[in-house]
């Protein structure tokens, strides 16, 4: 805790934000007028700023040198922010680390009301596991991480195989990003609990290629490793079914990107997909990822589900879908977040909407 925050009470309607560090009281957000105080403890800095969801907010300092400032009504949802101290751009000491734009970021929620009861954790049902494990990429020719999501019925029915969604993260982020960021687990299990969804394997890769310190290059394609080292793993690791009509892909952002190269590249693998903000086609939509849409009657006998999502307040692919759907192409559902951007709320109610229709 730092000093000059121990015994301060915080403003009337403001509580500490759900990302705080433990006992750390700011950020504080009112739930009501979605504004956020932050305060940092710099007595030596010239100039203090918190860099919030596109703006930079000036901080005021008190004689005892901590730093002050009222942000502006917020979206709700998760955003990464930042402290500049005398320009330099810093990690807030009260916020836990998200890694998001390549670095450990801070972030801050500011919280829905009952609506967002979908991706908080439910006491009154079973919850699944979410496993880290390493295995080994021949093609990247190091270790790769990944979380895998089991239902909570898995250990107890050991005979059971199950269908495996694969989810991948965005640019900028890690195979981390679902499952703290996105909530993941808590949306899949209520999901499960309530009936909604087949009780599934979710799979949160990397969507990059890192390499060890000696050799600094990216070795290979992740669709590649994707396709032939982690598929094989998890099916050779866990109780699945292995035929495509039992596996869906997903990704947001770049990560959706990712999804299109990997299925559309392995249609015998893959029966359900989905991108979530990461629909990207240029020009004409029939002729994209080298005309896998040409012929519709053989893309809808191949793919059971085409999930394409977006927030309203984004780039939108719509236009690109009714292309798709006049052409023919009559397995597309499309999904709008209403009032969202490219941010984690979007791609939150993206799966929720997404899982539901999988494997039935």
């Amino acid at each position: 805790m730092q000093p000059g925050q121990k015994t301060e009470p915080l403003p009337e309607g403001f509580k500490p934000s759900s990302t705080n560090t433990f006992l750390a009281r700011y950020p504080a957000v009112n739930a009501e007028t979605r504004e956020a105080i932050f305060k940092v403890v710099a007595p030596t800095a010239q100039k203090v700023q918190v860099d919030l969801a596109g703006k930079k907010y000036d901080m005021t300092k008190d004689t005892s040198g901590v730093w002050t400032c009222k942000s502006d009504p917020q979206v709700v949802g998760f955003h990464y922010y930042a402290i500049l101290i005398d320009g330099v751009a810093v990690m807030d000491r009260n916020s836990e680390a998200f890694f998001g734009s390549n670095w450990e970021s801070s972030g801050i929620e500011i919280p829905e009301g009952p609506e967002g009861d979908y991706y908080r954790f439910n006491k009154s049902i079973p919850h699944g596991q979410i496993r880290s494990i390493h295995y080994w990429s021949d093609i990247n020719g190091l270790e790769r991480h990944i979380n895998v999501y089991v239902p909570a019925e898995y250990e107890a029915n050991p005979n059971k195989k199950y269908p495996v969604l694969y989810l991948v993260h965005g640019w900028g982020e890690d195979e981390n990003g679902w499952s703290v960021q996105g909530h993941m687990a808590n949306i899949m299990d209520g999901l499960i609990a309530a009936g909604k969804a087949e009780p599934m394997i979710v799979v949160m890769p990397s969507g990059d290629i890192k390499t060890n310190s000696d050799v600094r290059e990216a070795s290979g394609n992740v669709t590649e490793i994707f396709a032939k080292n982690l598929v094989p793993y998890i099916d050779k690791t866990f109780r699945t079914k292995t035929d495509r009509e039992n596996r869906a892909m997903a990704g947001l952002s770049r990560g959706g990107f990712q999804t299109t190269m990997t299925v559309f590249s392995n249609m015998d693998m893959f029966g359900w997909m989905g991108t979530f903000s990461g629909f990207f086609v240029r020009g004409d939509a029939v002729d994209a990822f080298n005309g896998v849409f040409k012929d519709a009657e053989a893309f809808n006998s191949k793919m059971n589900l085409l999930f394409i999502s977006t927030g309203t307040e984004e780039r939108n692919p719509k236009d690109q879908v009714l292309e798709l759907k006049e052409h023919g192409i009559d397995n597309i559902v499309f999904h709008e977040s209403q009032g969202t951007a490219h941010e984690w709320l979007t791609w939150r109610r993206a799966l929720n909407e997404f899982a539901p229709l999988l494997f039935k």
